[in-house]
């Protein structure tokens, strides 16, 4: 399979399970509505598993602008790569936001509540303070990348090679990584710490016609974008400063 392709599917299945359980934890008159907080960090980590052991083999399973940010100023993959690496994920994490709200479309009509509308398109602080917003992005991608970069291969040598990322190896580690992330330093903002899994489903949600969305948040928007690639440059400098 195609690096790009497999980024694209690996990212699509994130954001299909992903949003998929903050849809049915949060809309109305699903199954597993108010399901809690334990359940959509489950989800999302066992989502990450899911991405993983299907890209991995290909792409290595990026599935996230700050990994492969992260990877490549430590020296683990090419620069030239990363272009089509994000618009993949960004491409395949819309995708499966719309898959996901195609499913939940009854219990989106259903819903009142603009923010319950927008919650399985994109992330949203508990408290609004965009600066501290945006800090909690930088540690929750730090964490996330500096351990990813433990977890990697060596440095890629041949573009034409299986590029460096997670592999299949890494899916069980890493889904525990971005649960315990989840449960621990989630709560603020949602914890993001993918610009692809924010902005992809954002765009989606300001594209399709559900009555009374309300707005995409867009002044918002730049916390989980640019918060996730500056933890991952600060988890590639502590990473490249102390040896791997």
């Amino acid at each position: 399979m195609n690096p790009y392709i497999a980024e694209i599917i690996g990212t699509g299945l994130l954001l299909l399970l992903g949003s998929g359980v903050v849809a049915n934890v949060v809309l109305p008159q699903t199954k597993g509505n108010n399901a809690g907080w334990l359940v959509i960090t489950t989800a999302w980590a066992l989502s990450v598993f899911t991405g993983v052991v299907v890209a991995g083999p290909y792409s290595g399973a990026h599935l996230n602008p700050a990994v492969t940010v992260g990877l490549a100023l430590a020296g683990k993959f090419d620069w030239a790569m990363a272009p089509g690496y994000i618009g993949a994920q960004v491409l395949g994490a819309g995708i499966g936001a719309f898959l996901s709200w195609l499913i939940h479309i009854d219990h989106f009509k259903a819903t009142q509540d603009p923010g319950e509308i927008a919650a399985p398109f994109g992330t949203s602080p508990a408290i609004r303070n965009l600066p501290n917003n945006f800090i909690s992005e930088v540690i929750g991608t730090f964490v996330l990348v500096f351990v990813i970069l433990y977890i990697t291969g060596a440095k890629i040598e041949d573009a034409s090679e299986t590029p460096i990322g997670l592999g299949s190896v890494g899916a069980l580690p890493v889904a525990f990584l971005v649960w315990v992330i989840g449960m621990s330093l989630g709560g603020t903002t949602g914890y993001a710490i993918n610009p692809a899994r924010d902005l992809g489903p954002r765009i989606i949600h300001q594209l399709l016609p559900i009555k009374g969305k309300g707005t995409s948040d867009w002044s918002y928007a730049w916390v989980p974008i640019l918060g996730p690639i500056a933890g991952a440059a600060l988890a590639a400098g502590l990473y490249f400063l102390v040896g791997s």
